[in-house]
């Protein structure tokens, strides 16, 4: 069977549109943590020279997502507890300033457009439609970054977030899972729409702890997914030639 050509903007740089196509194929786990990426068949998909390619596994690397191993192969990185506890210490520390901020002077077109989101993830939930529900769980907590004042910093909480967003992709499936994002969605617009600070921050709290607290059982269910090694450790040994 014939690979279709994927379309780039020549317009703009190439490597980073690479990136950015595989980096979201492997967050929505399409490209599971071992799989060999192949930089002849990204050349041959995107149409494009090896640099592009090389430029935009490096980008990857950086971000934890794959190792390269010199004169052999790249593969996709097992997720990274260590750099997931990270991500919700940074996540939690900011969204929980911002949700008080927030709820402290309400505002209504916020309430009302934090509820259509909360309405589409529930017909996601519905269909079962796991992709579409988490592209509005970021709808849904952008938007908070939006209402405080500090939306430059919600591209920089995406950059570190890259090995917790697995986990939860990971987790969503797990029966009752959506439900529960809901549950917590819902209680998070209702506190701050009764102008509760506290009881926003607390359901917020609860919600964004929901993935971090089952690293364990998630690595015991799925084998190979969750990393047992440190980065520091991963990074040696791909220098050294030898596969994590």
């Amino acid at each position: 069977m014939e690979m279709l050509m994927i379309a780039l903007d020549r317009t703009r740089q190439v490597a980073p549109q690479i990136a950015e196509i595989l980096r979201n194929r492997i967050l929505r786990l399409e490209l599971a943590p071992q799989s060999v990426l192949s930089r002849a068949a990204i050349q041959m998909e995107f149409g494009v020279s090896q640099t592009p390619v090389r430029d935009a596994l490096q980008q990857l690397a950086d971000e934890g997502l794959v190792q390269i191993f010199p004169q052999s192969s790249t593969v996709v990185s097992p997720i990274d507890p260590e750099q997931a506890r990270q991500a919700h210490f940074l996540r939690s520390a900011i969204e929980i300033e911002a949700i008080q901020k927030i709820a402290a002077a309400p505002d209504p077109d916020l309430i009302q457009r934090l509820r259509s989101i909360i309405a589409k993830q529930a017909r996601c939930c519905e269909a079962e439609d796991f992709e579409c529900f988490d592209d509005e769980d970021r709808r849904f907590h952008k938007a908070l970054y939006e209402a405080a004042d500090i939306s430059m910093l919600w591209p920089i909480v995406r950059r570190h977030a890259v090995h917790i967003d697995r986990l939860r992709r990971l987790n969503l499936p797990r029966p009752g899972k959506m439900q529960s994002v809901l549950t917590d969605h819902i209680a998070i617009v209702d506190a701050v729409e009764t102008e509760d600070p506290e009881a926003a921050a607390s359901a917020l709290r609860k919600h964004l702890s929901g993935t971090i607290a089952l690293i364990a059982t998630m690595a015991s269910e799925n084998p190979g997914f969750v990393s047992t090694v440190s980065r520091t450790a991963r990074a040696t040994m791909s220098s050294q030639g030898i596969e994590s």
